[in-house]
């Protein structure tokens, strides 16, 4: 039999967090990623995290006092669902956490100058402060494990594999009207250019491709024995505890060891065939986890009685998706996070043709709107010729960029007319023609009194700083008129095992399994099915997996 200290089934952000802190702690560490790339869903994400009172806060005279979060948190999650002991953990050791990883040069944050929680007006809420942007990073330092780290999809990508962060995609709408706008641009395009002579995509990485790529450098450098193609078939107990894993690679079964415990990270069960009865009811889902993402680390804890957290309000973390048919039957997915929702001529109608919705409201909250009617999803987001020209619409880039294709594959609609237009979407056009004249008619003004579009900070911050008097609305007059189907989809789950405040799993008498550890969507959310604020799934991701990873590293000391 193998041995290592530590075992960890997955390769996001919480299963690396727990692995660099573990062989910075001087413990060796395996992680069996069951894809052939590594990253899961952290690879693909924004990559920023949501943490209370960081240096980073506190060097910008932005510190955030514990009770001041305790109590935005505890209004949103709610008093039935609000777990002390995690959220104290969470908040009391995440500056820790991330000042730990840092100086070990495991990542690299900056705060967002402006970036406010989700719900901006619940007590204790602030516009800055609690949310950090993950720093770019070059993949070349991750030399041969490069081509192994998992891209973000087409559509995520500029120009065929050019990454962008938030900065960047303001810069890319703004380079028509700022020289510094062009100029950043530019730069851009050149080092991408010259990337794309040696690598399949360009090396300068952003967003959550960062966050990972930064993460696993560190950890290889450390020691870290990282396989890839690995399937996990059992959990090995010795007398109460978890002593190591039994895995199936090449037709070949193998039994490995793990002195000090084993952690599932392995990225929650969207993907999975159980994921439907744990989620409402809408015509078509879709989820942005990988297919590999099944609920795998659910199977084996049960087998050892762990305990499953019970339903949450939301088992899940919700955002609207699009999705783009290729000749070949292939689909490419794209969540709409931040690119178009709030942006001045932008609209979302339901299948009767009615708004539904505040769209420049999170995601999350967007997504669960869809979910309270059947009419609601899927729903069409709707924009005129210059809101298509300045934002563009999902996978349809703003000018310059020809989108005919499209068109033609029918991921885009186009229409001279608001009336053709329904007809392409087979809405009623008088009604449609009906809800967009009453919008106009407060867009005009820069309000909404229907659904308040651009009436908190989060919405504004969402919209175009530069379009006034509000960030967010504009009226839909000028034809072409541009239309998109969002379906509901999700980031990942938020229902997982329960564990203590040191990542280690319950079993069914509330008592802690010992050797087994889950975090990241694994682990059942502190945040029950809610979301706050930008980064709550990876601030605690980085969060409990260091905590898990110190845990250990006590133990072996004992």
């Amino acid at each position: 039999m193998k041995n290592w200290d530590v075992i960890v089934i997955g390769s996001g952000a919480a299963g690396f967090a727990t692995a660099v802190t573990a062989c910075c702690k001087g413990l060796s560490v395996l992680m069996l990623e069951k894809a052939p790339h590594f990253g899961g869903t952290s690879a693909i994400s924004g990559g920023a995290v949501w943490i209370n009172d960081t240096d980073q806060a506190r060097q910008a005279g932005k510190s955030g006092s514990s009770e001041a979060i305790k109590t935005y948190l505890r209004t949103i999650i709610g008093e039935a669902n609000y777990r002390p002991s995690l959220v104290d953990a969470f908040v009391e050791s995440g500056r820790e956490a991330l000042a730990f990883l840092e100086q070990e040069g495991a990542v690299k944050y900056s705060l967002r100058p402006l970036s406010p929680d989700y719900y901006p007006d619940e007590a204790g809420a602030v516009d800055v402060g609690r949310a950090l942007e993950v720093v770019e990073f070059d993949g070349r330092e991750l030399g041969e494990h490069f081509s192994t780290l998992r891209s973000p999809p087409p559509g995520m990508l500029l120009f065929g594999g050019m990454m962008v962060n938030r900065v960047d995609i303001q810069h890319f709408l703004d380079m028509r009207r700022s020289w510094t706008s062009f100029r950043h641009c530019s730069r851009l395009l050149l080092r991408y250019g010259r990337d794309r002579l040696r690598h399949p995509r360009g090396t300068r990485l952003a967003m959550g491709n960062a966050l990972i790529a930064r993460m696993a450098t560190l950890a290889l450098r450390k020691g870290l024995d990282l396989a890839l193609n690995v399937n996990v078939a059992s959990l090995i107990e010795d007398q109460g505890r978890i002593t190591g894993v039994t895995i199936q690679r090449e037709g070949k079964e193998e039994r490995l060891h793990a002195r000090c415990g084993v952690v599932l990270a392995a990225g929650g069960f969207a993907a999975g065939q159980i994921a439907a009865q744990f989620r409402p009811a809408t015509q078509q889902h879709f989820t942005m986890s990988p297919a590999t993402n099944d609920g795998a680390a659910f199977q084996l804890a049960g087998r050892v009685g762990a305990q499953e957290g019970a339903n949450l309000p939301s088992n899940f973390f919700w955002a609207p998706v699009s999705v783009l048919r290729h000749p070949d039957g292939t689909e490419e997915r794209f969540p709409h996070l931040v690119t178009d929702r709030a942006k001045p001529g932008v609209i979302a109608v339901n299948q009767r043709g009615v708004r539904f919705v505040n769209e420049s409201n999170s995601y999350h909250h967007f997504a669960s709107a869809m979910q309270q009617q059947p009419e609601n999803a899927p729903c069409y987001l709707i924009g005129d010729a210059l809101a298509m020209k300045n934002y563009g619409l999902g996978l349809a880039r703003p000018a310059p960029v020809n989108n005919d294709a499209l068109i033609k594959a029918g991921y885009l609609h186009k229409a001279d007319t608001l009336a053709a237009l329904a007809q392409q979407l087979n809405l009623d056009p008088l009604t449609l023609e009906e809800t967009v004249a009453r919008y106009n008619r407060d867009a005009a003004n820069g309000t909404d009194s229907e659904f308040r579009k651009g009436g908190n900070s989060y919405n504004r911050a969402m919209g175009d700083p530069a379009h006034q008097p509000n960030a967010c609305n504009a009226p839909l007059s000028q034809g072409p008129f541009y239309a998109i189907t969002l379906y509901t989809g999700d980031l990942g789950t938020s229902r997982g095992l329960v564990t203590t405040a040191d990542a280690q799993v319950m079993n069914q008498q509330n008592e802690a399994i010992p050797g087994l550890y889950a975090v990241g969507n694994d682990m059942d959310s502190m945040m029950a099915g809610t979301y706050p604020g930008p980064g709550i799934t990876l601030g605690p991701a980085l969060t409990f997996g260091y905590l898990a990873a110190k845990h250990m590293a006590q133990q072996q000391s004992l």
